[in-house]
């Protein structure tokens, strides 16, 4: 096709001439003479642009920077059905956790690349900029708390040509985010041909049964273009690895009613109606110009756990009230001690009573004791109907336990053009010019929880509000070669990037936020666990910036090239930042080849962090209270030491080798990154009762039952180091070719600044929650008919954490897990597919730590440490069904 000559050349030569593809490999690389030229090329082509088979190699041997490439076939043998789990299969610096109960993380997963936050990594489709999800993970584990990357469990595999890893510092090329790396995906762009394929799963222990469907096709678009179409829907059931609490158990056994038999779950979330459609389009317009326009439209509700209101302590719903030690009815916020007391040790404590009658009446309703048993005195309950007075013990005595979850909406358009100058002093030169739109809309829904402040006609499910990240991006590039009388052409490319960012909040249904009745009874104010935004907390916040970037590549000689990559970018907000990259690589003999690199970085603050506020239900040393989230310019903020954020700054370099003999390919790369003032939230702060009289004058709601507030800050400096190891070898064995591929990685952090802010045990979750060794080895094996893949996954130890307790923390055992899957190809178009993941059904390690701040083991109801990296579900087998047309 005349398409397919021309244009793909054009793309391909344009793809190795600027950064915008995210290889930096120029066209410098190119021989004088045209064949020669015409060999390195296509020398490139298969090592970079054409999708990746089982024998092609991961990494790109003559790149001066490390990049792994993972093609779709490999993708889509993991076991797995999120790109999230497939790249950590594939990725070993890759890690991300299931987070069970974790507000909103539980909905957006955030990933770490380098054992960096999530946000940290610049993701790229097709080479341009990706946009952040609207969830920003108030719960992150740790790593994660604050961070707002990119939704990339919205792209199917299917959708995927291959995806491109540069595991090195590149914020002087690609802009903000790109202090770890960056993860370019890109999508298939065939004009023929196709595939369906239907997926069915569940774990061993016979729960989160999972279907999928997807399909791609590659259709003409005229005589001179295509069009890839790709889709995936999906449903998962949720999944438990949980025991009954002791406390719920206790009010079981002393009467209580309707004490659920597993009162608080821990496991993956429930998610429904999981559809994704991704296009690309290309459309050769001239020999010398091409059309080009991608995008995505995403959609899936998610529903998960929280965390169990006990109905004798609850604060605000249930518990909190009590009487003096002469028996005096005590049980509202700010009543005076009559007898003058402040030791409460001998008190007893009760149930929270609201009068229907008002106020002033409340003292007259009957005090309802908490028993020896622990249960509440039934009897007294009973008499508050004829006294004009209630408690939830009458309509929910058995407690209740929230379910968090949301609708989350991905979608996005790009559309440029691309080719080469045909007259003037840029002759020859290549350019692009591109537009895109991104949009993330997370809408927030609480269920079976109430809003105490209503009483008991409080409805029992909540749409607290929605946030959601617009951001458009304009782009110009453009890249040339000259002659300076080197062994190649030197090659030169520039451009300019504009970026507007704006994250608004949406305020949610009236009862999610309103302060009913029965609040200066002491009843809590919105719906209980995640309070709706106010009207008064909605807000549209915008952000605009401006970058210049040039990239230069000098082959000195014909084994030597170096570059340098400079970029200047001006925020409305905080200012400007220049940050550079040098690199270089010195073929040492035909097989053995050095590289390194050496930059400086940046990651600008969100719009998002900047001015978020929200309340969050948290465990804090095993205690389940309500904490505030400010902006850090807030008031209170300021007092308690924040400040109006900042960028983070970084420095890093990777130096390494690269070795090629016969049919064995193997890179050895040594890294280090420094990063200063690294955003995060806070650790959660005290307050004291003149903090909440001041945050209650500013509108902040339900302030008398908050206990805590955290700000984001840039209050700590980390340096993290590692080595990432990468060997792949392909030989024809056991009748038929076999791959064998080997990554190793080894990650350390180190917390070398912080403040009291930050908080001792969050500085250790930084350093030891993720594995310092990670490994995978993988053999594949392809017959005439059928065709195997087995892959050991090799997590080392950890810091095993629960409920963000240091109580609870223990270094947690390495283990290794097995993948697998066997293909039978029935014909040319039908194959069948049966696999599992963690195929002997590795346990996470167990929750075992001692009791702690008076509270039994296991108080909270789970089986297993959360920070599990292969997360606490067990093995899980499927079977798949494919048509290739």
């Amino acid at each position: 096709m005349k398409f397919k000559n021309n244009v793909l050349n054009q793309a391909i030569k344009f793809a190795l001439a600027t950064t915008t593809a995210g290889l930096f490999i120029s066209s410098s690389a190119i021989a004088a003479d045209e064949e020669q030229a015409k060999a390195k090329v296509n020398k490139n082509v298969e090592k970079i642009a054409v999708v990746g088979t089982r024998s092609a190699p991961r990494s790109i041997g003559d790149s001066p920077v490390p990049i792994d490439i993972i093609g779709g076939e490999e993708l889509e043998k993991s076991g797995n059905t999120d790109m999230l789990e497939l790249l950590k299969g594939a990725v070993p610096s890759f890690n991300v956790h299931q987070n069970p109960i974790s507000d909103a993380a539980s909905l957006v997963r955030p990933a770490n690349l380098r054992g960096l936050p999530s946000d940290s990594t610049l993701v790229l489709l097709n080479g341009k900029r990706r946009h952040r999800a609207s969830v920003i993970a108030f719960l992150g584990g740790g790593i994660n708390d604050g961070a707002q990357g990119a939704d990339i469990s919205v792209i199917p595999s299917i959708a995927i040509k291959q995806v491109e890893v540069l595991r090195d510092g590149a914020a002087a090329q690609y802009g903000s985010d790109a202090i770890a790396g960056v993860m370019n995906f890109q999508l298939k762009d065939a004009s023929e041909g196709g595939k369906l394929e239907v997926r069915h799963g569940q774990y061993y222990e016979g729960d989160g049964d999972t279907t999928q469907v997807s399909g791609n096709i590659g259709l003409p678009f005229t005589d001179n273009g295509f069009a890839n179409l790709s889709f995936q829907y999906k449903t998962s059931d949720a999944t438990s690895r949980s025991v009954q609490r002791p406390d719920a158990a206790g009010l079981a056994a002393a009467g209580v009613q309707d004490v659920s038999p597993l009162a608080q779950v821990w496991g993956a979330p429930e998610v429904d109606d999981d559809i994704s459609i991704f296009g690309n389009v290309g459309l050769e317009l001239t020999n010398d110009s091409e059309f080009y326009m991608f995008g995505n439209y995403s959609e899936r509700d998610v529903r998960g756990g929280f965390y169990y209101r006990n109905p004798t302590s609850r604060p605000g719903v249930y518990g909190g009230n009590i009487r003096d030690v002469n028996g005096v009815n005590m049980r509202r916020p700010g009543d005076d001690n009559p007898d003058g007391q402040t030791a409460w040790d001998a008190a007893t404590p009760t149930v929270l009573v609201g009068s229907l009658d008002g106020y002033d009446a409340q003292l007259d309703c009957p005090v309802v004791e908490i028993q020896a048993n622990g249960a509440p005195d039934q009897s007294a309950i009973d008499s508050l109907t004829s006294a004009n007075c209630f408690a939830f013990n009458e309509t929910l005595p058995g407690g209740f336990t929230p379910n968090f979850g949301g609708n989350i909406t991905d979608t996005s358009l790009t559309i440029g053009t691309k080719g080469m100058f045909t007259g003037g002093f840029l002759k020859d030169a290549l350019y692009d010019i591109s537009g895109t739109v991104g949009f993330n809309e997370s809408r927030y829904f609480i269920y079976d929880t109430v809003n105490a402040s209503l009483g008991l006609d409080s409805p029992r499910d909540f749409s607290p509000g929605k946030y959601s990240q617009l951001e458009k991006n304009f782009n110009l590039d453009i890249s040339k070669g000259f002659d300076f009388d080197l062994a190649y052409d030197v090659n030169i490319a520039g451009g300019l990037e504009w970026h507007e960012e704006t994250f608004t909040v949406t305020s949610g249904d009236v009862a999610s936020f309103t302060a009913g009745e029965f609040t200066e009874q002491g009843f809590g104010i919105g719906s209980n666990g995640f309070p709706g935004f106010k009207p008064s907390d909605a807000g549209e916040y915008t952000r605009r910036n401006y970058a210049a970037f040039v990239d230069i590549e000098a082959p000195f000689t014909e084994d030597f090239l170096m570059g340098l990559a400079l970029r200047f970018e001006d925020y409305d907000s905080f200012g400007t930042t220049t940050n550079y990259k040098v690199m270089a690589q010195y073929h040492v003999t035909e097989d053995l080849n050095v590289r390194g690199s050496i930059s400086t970085g940046f990651r600008a603050p969100t719009v998002g962090q900047a001015n978020v506020s929200n309340v969050q239900t948290s465990l804090d040393n095993g205690v389940l209270q309500d904490s505030a989230l400010l902006p850090p310019t807030n008031p209170i903020a300021v007092q308690l030491g924040g400040t109006e954020l900042e960028p983070e700054e970084s420095q890093s370099y990777t130096f390494g080798a690269v070795y090629t003999i016969g049919d064995l390919f193997l890179t050895l790369d040594y890294y280090n990154i420094q990063v200063e003032d690294r955003i995060s939230q806070s650790d959660k702060i005290n307050l004291s009762q003149s903090d909440k009289d001041t945050l209650e004058a500013a509108g902040v709601p339900n302030v008398q039952s908050l206990a805590q507030v955290s700000f984001f800050t840039n209050d700590f400096d980390t340096t993290t180091q590692g080595i990432d190891l990468v060997a792949n070898y392909t030989a024809e064995l056991m009748g038929g070719s076999s791959t064998f591929s080997l990554a190793y990685n080894w990650n350390d952090t180190e917390v070398t600044q912080f403040s009291d802010i930050t908080g001792a045990f969050k500085v250790k979750r930084l350093e030891e929650d993720l594995p310092n060794h990670r490994a995978t080895f993988t053999l594949s094996q392809q017959w005439e008919s059928i065709s195997a893949f087995a892959r050991a996954n090799y997590y080392g130890e950890y810091q095993g954490v629960h409920v963000d307790y240091d109580a609870t923390a223990k270094t947690a055992d390495a283990a290794v897990t097995i993948d697998a899957e066997i293909t039978y190809f029935m014909n040319e178009s039908i194959s069948f597919s049966v696999g599992a993941q963690n195929l002997f059904d590795q346990d996470a390690e167990k929750l075992d730590f001692a009791e702690a701040a008076g509270a039994p083991n296991n108080n909270w109801g789970g089986k297993y440490y959360e920070t599990s990296p292969f997360g606490i579900n067990g093995g899980f087998y499927y079977a798949k069904a494919t048509y290739t047309f």
